[in-house]
């Protein structure tokens, strides 16, 4: 079967007809897919009558969504279509030069059929196991809604990526956690509906920020310390990730037919950037995600009553058993991560989490190095690709003749060790957060630092002329 001639029946976003955008286009067409997200975000399902999924707030934050809104696939199929052709290509199973015109035309298409099968496959899964339970009669509406948002989502990142400043999939995650992070620090209604400012005095504030100054006030110490090491490793981990993301390699380089005139070719060290924990904290999302699920359709086997899905179902018990949206047993409690600072704080601290951590960090760890050596081979970021650019670009390293040969013995020293050694420390330093207590959830503190770095960089870089004054001013600080 000929997948090229399904592509072709694909409606995709027109690429511009110039090569090089201007920064007010660019600047237009984020803001309007930014704001056409956080519409969409608040646009609740119609005939959905419980939300089980409202409790995995981490997942929503990971896969870039709202549980019970219209998108509330998020990137959840983006992500796992790029896994999964990632894996195929990266063992040999799929054969695909990307470094081609006609490689990566190919490879584009098939992420695309990937991602719409996943699009109405999570739609199904969603509705059918309950997750998001319809009202009677309703389950097809529902299951059209999820589809028509998933395609909201694929398509507004394609318009980003093509018409705005980058990756669509890193807008949204990084939009979605900086919403969370500011509610986080200060919010000050409450989960029961009470406003903190209103009776400061009485009424606990959400926010940790404000919080802190309550319970100062108040004089509660464990209430105390349990907002202050929140903001405090957010800081850390803040202050961490931009020190980390400042290390880099620099390959010196000269101009072959102009003598005395060269540049120094950056090589970061963390040279997948942020994809690895993406798609690591996506993977553990979904097997968390899924877990519930299918714990929702096999319970009725716990009760004698189990029908022929159900008994299904509860074959994929080792995924784990869930209490109000958390792993407590299984592999989704294995991977996953505790707060070990608000349990020591609370007294709540127990062997068995420390085991936890390490597993969590020792996942990490090696799926972040595993997805950043797939990337940079499938991304026209290996040696190769690099070396090729280079040369296009006149440039040779310093002391040796211009060859492409040369260059790419040259990156070879250089780019694979820095994709393990920034794979692993990436992993380590996602799974550390994680473990440390946040506003957020450490990964997704890292995850909107990294993100928002890159577009900072990709701005200033590439838009250094033709952005507004002001704003270029505030850029070069």
């Amino acid at each position: 079967m000929d997948f090229r001639k399904i592509f072709n029946f694909i409606p995709e976003v027109t690429s511009p007809e110039e090569k090089k955008l201007g920064f007010n286009v660019k600047l237009k067409w984020t803001l309007i897919v930014l704001a056409a997200f956080f519409v969409l975000a608040n646009i609740p399902l119609f005939g959905l009558s419980k939300n089980a999924l409202e409790r995995f707030e981490y997942l929503a934050v990971i896969l870039g969504t709202d549980f019970g809104s219209i998108i509330s696939l998020g990137i959840g199929p983006i992500v796992m279509a790029s896994i999964i052709l990632q894996l195929l290509t990266g063992s040999g199973i799929l054969n695909i030069d990307t470094s081609t015109a006609e490689g990566k035309k190919f490879f584009s298409g098939l992420q695309k059929i990937l991602v719409l099968f996943f699009i109405v496959f999570e739609a199904l899964v969603y509705v059918l196991m309950q997750g998001l339970q319809a009202a009677p009669g309703l389950a097809p509406l529902l299951i059209i809604q999820l589809i028509l948002g998933g395609l909201a989502i694929y398509y507004m990142s394609e318009v980003c990526e093509k018409w705005g400043f980058g990756s669509g999939v890193s807008l949204f995650i990084g939009a979605g956690i900086s919403w969370r992070l500011v509610t986080q620090a200060f919010q000050f209604v409450n989960q029961q509906g009470q406003n903190c400012l209103l009776d400061f005095g009485n009424v606990a504030c959400a926010g940790k920020v404000l919080a802190l100054i309550q319970n100062l006030i108040n004089k509660y110490p464990i209430e105390v310390a349990s907002a202050f090491f929140a903001l405090f490793f957010t800081v850390l981990i803040f202050l961490l990730v931009v020190w980390v993301q400042s290390l880099k390699v620099e390959i010196p380089l000269s101009f072959g037919r102009v003598r005395g005139y060269g540049i120094k070719w950056p090589l970061s060290f963390f040279y997948a950037s942020v994809i690895p924990v993406i798609l690591t904290a996506a993977l553990i999302a979904n097997i968390q995600l899924f877990g519930g699920l299918i714990e929702n359709v096999a319970a009725p086997c716990l009760e004698g009553a189990c029908s022929g899905m159900a008994r299904f179902a509860s074959y994929f018990g080792f995924l784990g058993h869930f209490v109000e949206g958390r792993a407590v047993s299984g592999l989704a409690f294995w991977m996953g991560s505790t707060n070990l600072s608000e349990l020591i704080i609370r007294g709540g601290f127990l062997p068995k989490y420390l085991v936890q951590g390490l597993t969590h960090m020792l996942f990490f760890m090696f799926f972040s190095t595993l997805f950043a050596v797939f990337w940079v081979k499938t991304s026209g970021m290996d040696s190769k690709a690099q070396a090729k650019k280079i040369a296009s670009s006149g440039l040779q390293v310093a002391g040796f003749r211009q060859d492409e040969r040369i260059l790419e013995s040259i990156l070879d020293r250089y780019i694979m060790p820095l994709t393990i050694m920034g794979g692993l420390a990436i992993g380590l330093l996602a799974s550390l957060t994680n473990l440390l207590g946040s506003l957020v959830s450490g990964t997704a503190i890292l995850l909107v630092i990294m993100i928002m770095f890159q577009f900072y960089q990709n701005i200033a870089q590439q838009h250094a002329t033709d952005m507004n004054p002001a704003i270029g001013k505030f850029l070069k600080g």
